[in-house]
């Protein structure tokens, strides 16, 4: 796993996965002149960087590259997660402060990927048979634990975050 995205890196991946098409410099530019002021060079770096690392592949298109990622961004928070979890001295003491820091919104989307693992078959690689999901199996709330809002949110430690700070943003 490399290391987490900058700031000025994760802005540009959140434009790449959102948009989830290949892009170009000039298009991730005007989007993001549009909080701050930055130059075309300044954004043409940062992708030749996020390329460099392995976070999006490029194709020569005319005179240009269209980026596109990888990995989704919900890849991108898992490996977060499971890199600091793995850190720990003790993981099972690190997952239970984490469980108390969610709110009840993070707490179903749990619930939900839970079952979600827990429905199919062996096609998940490192995952027992017995914790699968097929693919193109439909779980009810499957949507919200992909949306559900950071551990910094309603009062909870690492308060104070703007939407787009953070793993997993």
């Amino acid at each position: 796993m490399p290391r987490q995205l900058g700031d000025l890196e994760d802005a540009v991946m959140t434009r790449v996965w959102q948009w989830n098409r290949p892009v170009t410099v000039r298009e991730v530019l005007e989007d993001l002149q549009r909080e701050r002021s930055i130059a075309y060079t300044t954004v043409m770096t940062v992708m030749d960087n996020l390329h460099q690392k392995g976070w999006v592949r490029r194709e020569v298109d005319g005179r240009a590259y269209r980026y596109t990622a990888v990995s989704t961004r919900a890849a991108y928070a898992a490996a977060l997660m499971n890199e600091a979890w793995s850190k720990s001295d003790n993981p099972a003491a690190a997952l239970v402060a984490f469980f108390g820091m969610m709110s009840a919104e993070q707490r179903r989307a749990l619930e939900d990927a839970v079952r979600m693992v827990r429905v199919g078959g062996a096609d998940t690689p490192d995952v027992p048979e017995a914790l699968t999901v097929p693919e193109g199996a439909e779980v009810p709330g499957a949507a919200a634990a992909a949306e559900a809002p950071e551990a910094g949110e309603e009062g909870r430690p690492g308060e104070g975050g703007d939407e787009g700070s953070g793993p997993g943003r």
